[in-house]
């Protein structure tokens, strides 16, 4: 479940700088994506060390 919050609020995050930097479609798809993929990887290591500590 953490996964999928970090990548919606990731995905959010980054549409938003790239809109607030005057960014057109394009710009904000990609800044998205990629948040989206970084959030999603940090939720996912987050999720392992919380696993591994309980």
């Amino acid at each position: 479940m953490i996964v999928y919050i970090a990548m919606l609020l990731g995905a959010l995050i980054g549409g938003w700088r790239a809109w607030r930097r005057k960014g057109n479609r394009l710009d904000i798809a990609q800044y998205a994506g990629v948040y989206l993929i970084l959030f999603g990887v940090l939720g996912m290591i987050l999720t392992i060390v919380l696993e591994r500590m309980l």
